[in-house]
């Protein structure tokens, strides 16, 4: 069962019990990897929780960068939002189709932005789905609702503080890829970038901090699977993957476990692979 928060994660049954609530706002956050080619705009138009709103993470972007989904303004951010209906006031819950995978990213996004009355649905669609609850296929009605933000500067990173981190070890860095991605063993997603890992960091790969359901582990459990891959909780952690997505799962269990000074690298090896100037580790080094 999950522990339910408002502020990290709550289960199905919670949000069930609050579906009607006329300040809950639910957002379906779907996203997939480049090369399985699926459009998640058409898996919520066939099917969502009552009431979602569709969140584009390639939209709700900085669409000037050149890096994917990099972290829009504040503006940005609260029109898009406002478009949506989701304002000051409301609870969020965000949930995606795989589970959890991209859910926590949308999560670390309204933080950044100021706002932390948001959490992940546990499991996701699909369980929602395996335990018979409803769908609908049509999109709720907006009513535009004020939203304000302000960018909490101390959740994300550049490449310049990364390097900085790397070279000083004054942080754990923290990669959600798979272990042959980490160790440079198998190739990118993305065409184009080096293999390998951010020296010094280490390896926690998301599906590690996640139970075979897709829920997330038990307070107790996540910190097992940190300490298992040598996670100094001592430190402050930064957080990094393909492109910045999955990197929000350690972040969201980072909280879970009362951890508060961890922050994500929004370029992560998207940027990191292709910029000429930094290092790359491969191995277990």
């Amino acid at each position: 069962m999950t522990q339910d928060d408002p502020k990290t994660l709550v289960s199905t049954g919670w949000l069930a019990d609050h579906l009607q609530d006329p300040d809950l706002r639910v957002l379906d956050a779907t996203w997939y990897l480049p090369p399985e080619t699926r459009d998640p705009r058409a898996d919520y138009d066939e099917a969502h929780i009552p009431g979602a709103r569709f969140f584009d993470i390639d939209d709700v972007c900085d669409q000037r960068s050149d890096l994917p989904h990099m972290a829009p303004p504040v503006e940005k951010f609260m029109s898009r939002l406002r478009a949506m209906g989701v304002g000051d006031g409301h609870q969020v819950v965000v949930y995606d189709a795989q589970g959890l995978f991209s859910a926590a990213r949308v999560w670390w996004l309204f933080r950044l932005m100021g706002q932390d009355n948001i959490a992940v649905l546990d499991g996701g669609l699909p369980k929602w789905l395996a335990e018979g609850r409803p769908t609908e296929d049509i999109e709720p009605v907006i009513r535009d609702r004020h939203m304000t933000g302000r960018r909490q500067n101390h959740l994300v990173r550049d490449v310049t503080q990364v390097a900085a981190a790397a070279k000083l070890g004054d942080h754990e860095i923290l990669d959600a890829r798979s272990p042959g991605r980490f160790r440079g063993e198998e190739p990118e997603p993305r065409p184009g970038l080096r293999s390998g890992h951010i020296p010094g960091s280490k390896n926690v790969h998301y599906r590690t901090l996640l139970k075979e359901d897709g829920t997330m582990k038990t307070i107790e459990d996540l910190r097992a699977v940190l300490a298992a891959a040598g996670v100094d909780l001592a430190k402050p952690a930064i957080t990094t993957c393909g492109s910045g997505v999955t990197a929000a799962i350690i972040n969201l269990a980072l909280e879970r476990i009362g951890k508060t000074d961890h922050a994500l690298y929004d370029g992560s090896w998207t940027e990191w692979g292709a910029f000429p100037t930094v290092p790359v580790a491969t191995g277990d080094e």
